[in-house]
């Protein structure tokens, strides 16, 4: 399974704690960012994945993130 999200993360050092704290819950998936789109997508790549999840770990960290369509 795919999800895309588009976030507000402007920075490589967020993106990469952003990643750990993904990984943490999804271990077992692929995660990155393309901070160079404009919407600085978000992909992860795993077996089964929680958008509720991923938002709100997102919002915690003070960072906007929302499915992209």
């Amino acid at each position: 399974m795919i999800e895309v999200f588009k976030t507000n993360v402007q920075e490589a050092a967020q993106s990469r704690m952003i990643v750990a704290r993904l990984l943490e819950h999804f271990p077992n998936g692929a995660i990155n960012f393309d901070l160079e789109d404009c919407d600085k997508i978000l992909r992860i790549y795993a077996a089964s994945i929680s958008n509720k999840k991923i938002i709100e770990l997102l919002n915690s960290y003070g960072f906007q993130c929302e499915v992209l369509l």
